[in-house]
């Protein structure tokens, strides 16, 4: 059962989509979404939502209506490599003996 007027509020607050850092050094990744009023609660929220058992070291909130993504329908346009730059990839070269780190 939900409250009354829970329902209105998810229309009307906006959709904020979460991303959380579990460690330094490592790059935030995407954990999930939630409605809130403002960015302040937005975080709020994420932190009781998606860290509870102390797994993150930040978190950023990102008004899913800012963020703009690629059709993944056009995928091929988009991630191949253009003809005649195959060189760009790394796996047409061959590793150097004697050079431990690559």
């Amino acid at each position: 059962m939900t409250t009354p007027g829970a329902a209105d509020a998810r229309e009307i607050w906006p959709l904020w989509e979460v991303f959380v850092r579990a460690n330094r050094g490592l790059s935030h990744v995407h954990a999930g979404s939630l409605h809130a009023p403002d960015a302040t609660m937005a975080i709020q929220n994420a932190r009781d939502l998606y860290t509870r058992r102390g797994e993150g070291v930040s978190i950023w909130v990102v008004p899913a209506e800012s963020i703009t993504t690629s059709d993944p329908d056009a995928r091929g346009a988009w991630f191949e490599s253009p003809a005649g730059k195959n060189y760009r990839h790394a796996v047409y070269y061959t590793k150097s003996e004697g050079v431990p780190h690559l």
